[in-house]
């Protein structure tokens, strides 16, 4: 009854409406689960000289140094410290030419979760003055909301580059 195309088909949308959920203060944040690579509890960052403050520095990723940045910092709110459930998102950046594959510091990672696209709306237009760009869209779970972001778009072109400028190598794709 149906083909291959449509079964490739059906496989794309469902991998397209996963998302990892993960908190940042009291607020729900998702990232398409395509875009992520692994999720690591919190490990020793070693902080980089001049580069931006929501930068905080790279790991070690099996041989390789991967910038870190604090998403908390990046959307403007408060630094805290770290707790048990401080985690690491590690996701792939599109930059163009190659993909960065970037460290986001985040409160806690709570589940992957499966979104039907009529649940997602349009991310809000809050005003001229404020880019909410990085927003794909927002979904509800329970009486929250969920955000649901574009990695993509969180960095621009200019903040990745100081990245890889500030002493942190391109982490593209891994040798065999």
């Amino acid at each position: 009854m149906s083909t291959t195309k449509t079964g490739s088909a059906a496989a794309a949308a469902a991998e397209t409406n996963q998302y990892l959920t993960f908190t940042l203060d009291d607020e729900c944040f998702a990232l398409n689960i395509a875009t992520v690579r692994e999720v690591l509890e919190l490990t020793r960052i070693t902080r980089v000289p001049r580069t931006p403050p929501f930068m905080r520095g790279v790991i070690n990723l099996r041989g390789h140094a991967v910038p870190v940045v604090d998403l908390r910092l990046k959307f403007g709110m408060a630094q805290i410290e770290d707790t048990i459930n401080t985690c690491i998102i590690i996701s792939e950046v599109d930059c163009g030419e190659e993909n960065a594959v970037v460290g986001m510091r985040v409160d806690s990672v709570r589940e992957v979760l499966e979104m039907d696209a009529s649940s997602v709306e349009a991310a809000p237009r809050i005003g001229a003055a404020i880019n909410t760009d990085f927003i794909r869209g927002m979904a509800r779970q329970g009486d929250d909301f969920v955000i649901i972001l574009d990695i993509d778009r969180i960095f621009s072109a200019e903040e990745l580059a100081s990245m890889s400028c500030a002493g942190v190598p391109e982490a593209g794709v891994e040798e065999a």
